[in-house]
This record gives structure tokens, C-alpha cells and sequence, in this order.
């Protein structure tokens, strides 16, 4: 992982751990044979799913806020939600977030964990967000975050980079 955000991921593991272990009688799962990262968490679409359908903790979306290189601004766009909401969930006890805000919570930490692999800091991951790309149709790629296919599109060239294929 990368280096730089280790202890941030390594706070995200912990949250994910702790967050699914109280979930797993609800979820009628056993207990994974393997340590429940995020990486682990992510690749096990079937946890991911009941985990939404749970609801996020507020303190498991904390976790991905300070790691992703977006404001609090663009979370609540991306949310769909004002910035005042964002900070009443905030100082709410114990608030779990509905699973429509949690799926895009996750799918946003994904995209954040696949630019940290690409781009290896928060600053490079951000100045390509922030940039106008030329096989996304000339388009900041964050501005595609907002939808899932827009997801799915800077997903793939997330990809396309990580691999040396350049449009």
C-alpha cells in the first residue's frame, strides 16, 4: 500500500474489521479465514452488498474522507447532500448513513484506492481528477464521480494507466 497513507489505511482496515465483525451474526456470515482489510472487504462483493444494505457508520466514512483527495464540498455534492447535513451526521451519535449514500461512500473509497495504486500520492491522484482528460472526452474526471457509470468510466482508465495503455 502506499506508503504516505499507511496509517490512513491502516485506520480504514480497523474500521472495516470492527464495523463488519458486529455485522457478521446480523449478515449470517462466518468469520473471514483471512485479516478483513479493505482490500479484502472490497473483493467480496457479497459483504460489500449487506454492508450497504447495514449502513455505513459515520465514523467508517471519516476514515475514507481523510484519505480521498476530495473536500467536504465534494462530498456532499457527490452525496447529493448539504454540506450542514454532512456536519449534523457529524455530531450525530452512532449515525449510519442510508445505503445509497453507503454505496456511493464505497465506490468513491474504491476510486480512491485504485488512483493511490496508479499515481502513488493524494496530490498526483488529485491534479488527475482536476484535470481535463482527453479519453474521457475532454472532461474532468471528478466531475464524473457523481454517477456510477461516470464511476465505471474513470475506473477503466484508472486502469488503462496502471497497465501503460494510453489513448
Amino acid at each position: 500500500m502506499i506508503e504516505m497513507k499507511k496509517k490512513g489505511y491502516e485506520r480504514l482496515d480497523e474500521e472495516i474489521h470492527n464495523f463488519v465483525s458486529e455485522q457478521m451474526v446480523e449478515f449470517n456470515l462466518s468469520k473471514p479465514q483471512i485479516p478483513l482489510t479493505f482490500d479484502v472487504f472490497l473483493e467480496d462483493k457479497l459483504l460489500v452488498v449487506k454492508t450497504i444494505k447495514a449502513g455505513l457508520p459515520y465514523s467508517f466514512f471519516e476514515v475514507i474522507k481523510e484519505n480521498a483527495p476530495f473536500s467536504e464540498s465534494d462530498w456532499a455534492d457527490f452525496l447529493d447532500i448539504s454540506t450542514k447535513t454532512l456536519q449534523r451526521y457529524k455530531t450525530s451519535e452512532d449515525h449510519l448513513f442510508k445505503s445509497i449514500y453507503s454505496e456511493k461512500i464505497i465506490e468513491l473509497a474504491e476510486v480512491t484506492k485504485i488512483g493511490m495504486d496508479v499515481f502513488g500520492t493524494t496530490e498526483k491522484f488529485e491534479l488527475w481528477l482536476n484535470t481535463p482528460n482527453y479519453a474521457l472526452g475532454n472532461v474532468l474526471p471528478k466531475t464524473l464521480l457523481k454517477d456510477s457509470y461516470g464511476k465505471e468510466l474513470v475506473v477503466g482508465e484508472l486502469v488503462r494507466i496502471n497497465h501503460g495503455i494510453l489513448v
